[in-house]
């Protein structure tokens, strides 16, 4: 009676599905973006790890288990009788990886150089949706995973090691390389099918391609320093300490603008000062030294000028991040950019501002905020 109920369920599972198989694909990405979005946070948090540990682990096994599907290594077992639902789960934990990275990214990333490697992950966020119909195709079934691989161990070393530098970066994408190639390998020995679709060396190829690619977009500084994040980056006309509390005063825009709190028109009088506030989000017990480069935009010369590098030291561990700030005085009226960046030089964000020197005119809208 048991056995019967089982396989009634399945079969309604299976007509259920391909009643609705133009739309599952759909189902299963969003499911797995929103899984993601409701329950991850810190990514040195236990819960958000074991999920991101959990979700590759399976991903793993589930391309192990689909790429020897077609030789019979299944037949008549259990999971031969839910051969079909591999793409789907395949493509649930592509979707749930490459949401999770966006999700992170999205708190690093700048609007300036490092958005070009963001729209790469959002992208393939997207296209996971239509990647059911061609997840048979093994050059692009382990090109995404290496892609995916690789991006987690960029995030997974440095939370475990307690370091972030270039050698960090290296060693991330030399282990994401290897038990890349140790998978593909162990597939292509075990599956006759796989060695009649493919050519080892064209498939280990396309790895070896992604992999230059991501190091050259590193050794550009188009990606992100993740772990770290830029929680606020704030232009302010005074900043306080007191009782170990940041208050930062600075000029708001209008409510519509939600990206930004400050206003980028910076009403400066002569005798004061310009301070930049940032507050950084890093793992538990990273050190990392983080600068303000401060620029001015020459109009004559169409191009940033470099004003002055200032440092401070943070310590990971803060769930507002760690807090600090620099500041200016006698500034020149124009463009102003301040990025916020490692001692790599990696950028975590670019605060924006415009200075006017106005003496009859007062700034507007002045907020004190507790950070």
């Amino acid at each position: 009676m048991k056995r019967t109920l089982v396989r009634y369920r399945n079969s309604k599972l299976r007509r259920l599905i391909r009643k609705h198989e133009k739309y599952a694909p759909v189902l299963f990405f969003i499911g797995g973006f929103i899984f993601d979005s409701l329950t991850l946070g810190r990514i040195d948090r236990l819960y958000d790890l074991i999920v991101l540990c959990l979700h590759m682990t399976a991903l793993t096994i589930m391309l192990y288990i689909y790429n020897l599907v077609d030789d019979g290594k299944w037949k008549n077992s259990i999971i031969g009788r839910y051969d079909e639902y591999l793409p789907l789960a395949i493509q649930f934990f592509f979707g749930g990886l490459s949401s999770a990275y966006v999700i992170y990214f999205s708190r690093s990333v700048s609007l300036s150089k490092t958005v070009s490697f963001f729209v790469i992950l959002v992208l393939l966020l997207f296209a996971n949706e239509f990647l059911k119909k061609r997840i048979s195709n093994k050059y692009l079934q382990f090109g995404v995973y290496f892609f995916i691989n690789f991006t987690f161990f960029a995030f997974m070393v440095p939370v475990f090691i307690k370091e972030m530098n270039t050698n960090i970066f290296l060693i991330s994408g030399a282990v994401s390389l290897v038990s890349t190639l140790i998978l593909i390998v162990f597939i292509y020995l075990k599956s006759p099918s796989t060695r009649a679709e493919v050519g080892l060396g064209k498939l280990i190829g396309i790895v070896f391609s992604i992999y230059i690619t991501i190091n050259l977009f590193y050794l550009f500084r188009l990606i992100p320093p993740v772990p770290l994040a830029l929680e606020n980056g704030i232009v302010a006309h005074d900043i306080k300490l007191e009782n170990n509390n940041y208050i930062v005063s600075y000029e708001a825009d209008g409510s519509h603008i939600f990206w930004r709190r400050h206003r980028l028109k910076f009403i400066y009088k002569p005798e004061e000062s310009v301070y930049v506030f940032s507050s950084i989000f890093a793992p538990t017990d990273i050190e990392k030294s983080i600068l303000h480069r401060w620029k001015w935009y020459d109009p004559n010369t169409n191009d940033w000028k470099i004003v002055e590098d200032i440092g401070y030291d943070i310590v990971g561990g803060r769930d507002g991040g760690y807090r600090g700030y620099t500041f200016k005085n006698n500034v020149k009226k124009g463009t102003w950019r301040v990025e916020v960046i490692t001692e790599e030089e990696l950028v975590l964000g670019v605060i924006n501002f415009e200075i006017v020197i106005n003496p009859s005119l007062n700034p507007k809208n002045i907020v004190e905020k507790k950070f």
